[in-house]
């Protein structure tokens, strides 16, 4: 089959590789129709990662089941899903508790918890960048969609990650209706944090970025732009605020977050956090950070460490949620709002190629060019 390799740093080619099988009577096989790419495989793409040469990359993925093991009880062949991109087993401890971000089972390595398709450091799944895809526990991991899904794949392909990753963060952070948000990145997961801030009913969503198309899009949902190349984030959201600062924020940014002259801070969101959310405030982070990154250009951070404010944290009373989102807790819940009408995240796509075309897509996404906001490929060719 054909599959999007990662073959080094900013390297990655459409090739041949063994076909996706039925391993186990619990997996499923699914006919890849759309899979994104995701800012978390840009990480990868840029070799800040050690993610191993070879491995087919891809962790959104939506599809058609063409196969299904003995020991599948649920999904059935032709059914259109929706796969999680953390891979749980359902029965652990962790996953009884709704926290299938971090399933004790799906791990290689004992000392982890948690499991993803094509994504550094959690597993050797393959990814979904491909024409078809093996999912283990499959009546588990597969959210069988309502029926318009294949003809609004834009739509429910954002199911795997980046909604329910944008809704986790409004969860870490705590909002409420009637709360005033600052977001850092308007990226896809900041868009979507936005877009689930609004569905909260958030009196006041504001998005810190500095690439207008894409605080454009912000804009286009109610949200606030800030553009902090235009001035300190920090002023112009107490200004917002009439000084007293967001009642919650997000982060979704992560590691590899820069300043407008394009120096990279790994704390600098957090910090801008700290000083944006009001005392006592909450905040969430969704944005990627990992353990060891020897690429940085910060040499704590070679370390996983950072110079993070935590007196004034401490002295403000603030709250700190973070770690991946448990998808499989909020799935069914946003799928039903794409299915009704009052939720429509395919507002941030720019564009859907087929998989051949994956390369030059990873390219323009990683350059922030403008208007590449959300790719969408189709191994389907559809």
């Amino acid at each position: 089959m054909k599959a999007l390799v990662y073959d080094g740093p900013r390297e990655v080619q459409v090739k041949d590789v063994p076909d996706a099988r039925i391993e186990r009577p619990t997996d499923v096989l699914v006919k890849i129709t759309t899979t994104n790419i995701c800012g978390s495989d840009l990480h990868m793409y840029e070799g800040r990662t050690d993610m191993e040469t070879g491995r087919v990359l891809g962790h959104e993925n939506m599809g058609e089941v063409v196969e299904v093991g003995p020991g599948v009880d649920k999904v059935r062949v032709g059914d259109m899903v929706s796969l999680p991109f953390n891979i749980s087993c359902g029965f652990c401890r962790n996953c009884e508790h709704g926290l299938t971000a971090f399933c004790l089972t799906t791990p290689t390595d004992p000392t982890m918890a948690g499991a993803a398709y094509g994504f550094a450091g959690m597993g050797p799944y393959s990814g979904g960048q491909a024409e078809y895809l093996r999912v283990p526990y499959g009546d588990h991991n597969c959210l069988v969609l309502p029926e318009d899904a294949r003809e609004r794949q834009a739509d429910y392909t954002m199911l795997s990650d980046i909604f329910p990753t944008g809704w986790h963060c409004t969860q870490l952070a705590c909002v409420q209706p009637g709360d005033s948000v600052v977001i850092y990145g308007a990226g896809p997961v900041g868009l979507m944090a936005a877009l689930s801030a609004n569905l909260k009913s958030a009196s006041q969503v504001m998005v810190v970025d500095r690439h207008p198309d894409r605080l454009a899009l912000a804009e286009q949902i109610g949200a606030i732009p800030i553009d902090d190349s235009k001035g300190s984030p920090i002023d112009q959201v107490n200004q917002l605020t009439n000084g007293a600062g967001a009642d919650s924020g997000c982060e979704c940014v992560g590691y590899q977050a820069h300043d407008p002259q394009g120096t990279e801070h790994p704390a600098l969101t957090l910090n801008n956090l700290v000083d944006t959310v009001k005392a006592t405030g909450t905040i969430g982070v969704v944005g990627v950070f990992i353990p060891q990154d020897p690429g940085s250009p910060d040499q704590l951070y070679r370390e996983g460490e950072v110079v993070f404010d935590y007196g004034k944290f401490w002295f403000k009373g603030q709250t700190m949620g973070t770690g991946q989102a448990n998808v499989k807790a909020y799935n069914r819940q946003l799928s039903g709002l794409i299915e009704q009408g009052k939720a429509k995240p395919s507002w941030i796509v720019s564009h859907e190629l087929p998989l051949d075309q994956a390369p030059e897509g990873y390219q323009h996404f990683d350059n922030r060019d403008d208007g590449w906001t959300k790719v969408l490929l189709h191994p389907d060719g559809g």
